[in-house]
């Protein structure tokens, strides 16, 4: 006959069950599927042996941590080691999870079993545990799991807000949308200023520099040699200044009205700070990716890795793909438009923005732009997946392509991926080792910084709490007459006479000490 206990994991605690001997433990299994659904003939085959709840919530995940990891926690190895029979060799453990069942047959020597009869009593158990267990109603213990479930998933995502991708996504988003308004509302402005001032368009390029320009200016009519320093600041050329004023003194434009120009003005002055928001912006991109994507924007750029990450949902969504994925990511419709129309598929998607493919001969695009996707693969994935991000394999992947880019031109062979991957390695280890000393050194900081503000804290509630006493010891003290006279007179005010009885009673107080006294060394004598 065999003795089956079988571990049952639940989110209020840890709970050990008998199941009725048998022969064979496989003879169980037609009885027991039967059984499931009826509460009675299931209490008929197993039996509550033992229950240990938890103490706390903390205590739960860290129980429900050991377990996941198939570590066997001290509060488990408690339970098993007080109630299971202590012939070990005759008893059987059945656990529903095969880590936990290895770690608790290396230590405390049991034999442990999972799937078949085991599985369809755990399913039976989960379904009738509040029948089980007194005190245990069903909604509480729905509450108790779905606490647990909650902590447990937070304590196993890790969530890092500088490791965020979102906010990449937007911001590239963001900054594309910026362009194209930006590019739009300039346009807008040549053509509004173009009708009084046309000459200015063939002279400034830039949107941004024109905006300025038209805000600076204003009626061209009034635009004179002081104006000639304000103008060499914003278009940085004095002789591109002196040509503005020149074309103003003879331009074909039109005569404008001070309402026009005022919202003509305005109109500057939004698309300007605009285009000042976007260089900020680009900013924020750049050192979200060097947190996010170091190896990524070391190797492609910032803008263009931001730009992968967009389009394929996430950093980790990108580390998924093949090379073959990330070249031509960004072409989909020309790649089904090949296939449909069964002509030449795209060599290249989002990645032709990087410099090395416009670096590349015509007939080497193809070549380098697969081999630069391969390298962006790897790069993601090293983001992704490392505990200390670094630019180091960025860096060294850079450096694979600059030599691939020679080797086309001039075929000069370029380095073995192991050796440069080598050097990388010893790189990394040393900068991951300065990055966590860094970090040591930044906690023990704080550490310190919040001991002294505690130690500050309390040394001010003493000082409080001394002068509160000293206070409230002075409010019981009778003051002095010669002060009180003096306090009085400095304020202009004068002692209230006080009525007889209470002369006498003053007179008395302090007398009565003394006779006390008195009385005391008489009795002294009198002893001696």
């Amino acid at each position: 006959m065999v003795l089956l206990h079988v571990l049952f994991e639940h989110a209020a605690g840890y709970a050990l069950l008998s199941v009725r001997e048998a022969e064979e433990i496989s003879l169980l299994l037609p009885q027991v599927e039967e059984s499931i659904l009826n509460v009675g003939k299931f209490h008929s085959i197993v039996k509550l042996v033992a229950f240990s709840p938890f103490k706390s919530a903390q205590s739960a995940l860290e129980n429900v941590n050991a377990i996941s990891e198939g570590i066997l926690h001290e509060d488990l190895k408690l339970l098993l080691e007080t109630n299971m029979p202590a012939k070990k060799k005759k008893a059987s453990l059945g656990v529903s999870d095969a880590k936990i069942g290895a770690a608790i047959q290396e230590e405390l020597g049991y034999q442990c079993q999972t799937g078949g009869v085991v599985a369809e009593i755990t399913r039976g158990i989960r379904l009738h545990f509040h029948t089980l267990v007194k005190g245990l109603t069903a909604q509480s213990a729905s509450k108790a799991q779905l606490g647990l479930g909650h902590s447990y998933s937070r304590a196993k995502v890790k969530f890092n807000v500088n490791r965020v991708d979102n906010m990449i996504i937007q911001s590239i988003s963001l900054l594309d949308q910026l362009d194209k308004d930006i590019n739009t509302f300039s346009m807008r402005v040549r053509e509004w200023y173009g009708y009084h001032f046309p000459e200015l368009i063939k002279i400034v390029s830039d949107n941004y520099t024109y905006c300025r320009l038209a805000k600076c200016i204003g009626n061209r009519k009034e635009l004179s040699e002081e104006n000639l320093e304000a103008l060499e600041e914003i278009v940085m050329d004095s002789a591109k200044a002196q040509a503005i004023l020149d074309a103003s003194r003879s331009s074909m434009g039109m005569d404008i009205s001070p309402i026009d120009l005022i919202n003509i003005e305005s109109f500057s002055s939004r698309v300007i700070s605009l285009s000042e928001y976007r260089t900020g912006l680009q900013e924020y991109l750049r050192s979200k990716m060097s947190q996010v994507a170091p190896s990524l924007s070391a190797l492609i750029g910032e803008v263009v890795g931001a730009r992968l990450i967009s389009h394929a949902g996430s950093l980790t969504n990108l580390a998924k793909y093949p090379a073959s994925t990330v070249q031509i990511l960004g072409a989909e419709k020309a790649l089904f438009r090949a296939l449909k129309t069964r002509g030449n598929t795209p060599k290249y998607g989002l990645i032709f923005h990087s410099t090395f493919i416009g670096r590349a001969a015509a007939r080497n695009k193809g070549r380098i732009s697969r081999y630069l996707a391969n390298k962006c693969t790897i790069a993601s994935r090293i983001d992704c997946f490392s505990d200390v991000p670094t630019s180091v394999f960025g860096d060294k992947l850079r450096e694979q392509v600059e030599e691939r880019l020679a080797f086309y031109e001039t075929g000069e062979p370029p380095r073995k991926n192991l050796d440069v991957m080598k050097e990388a390695m010893v790189e990394a280890t040393e900068v991951a080792a300065v990055i966590k000393k860094k970090e040591k050194k930044k906690k023990k900081r704080e550490k310190k910084r919040l001991e002294a503000l505690a130690a500050a804290a309390a040394a001010e509630e003493a000082e409080n709490s001394v002068l509160e006493t000293t206070l409230e010891v002075e409010e019981n003290e009778p003051e002095p007459k010669k002060k009180r006279k003096k306090r009085l007179e400095e304020n202009g005010l004068e002692e209230e006479p006080l009525p007889k009885k209470q002369k006498k009673l003053a007179q008395e107080e302090p007398a009565q000490p003394e006779k006390k006294k008195k009385k005391k060394k008489k009795k002294v004598k009198e002893e001696d």
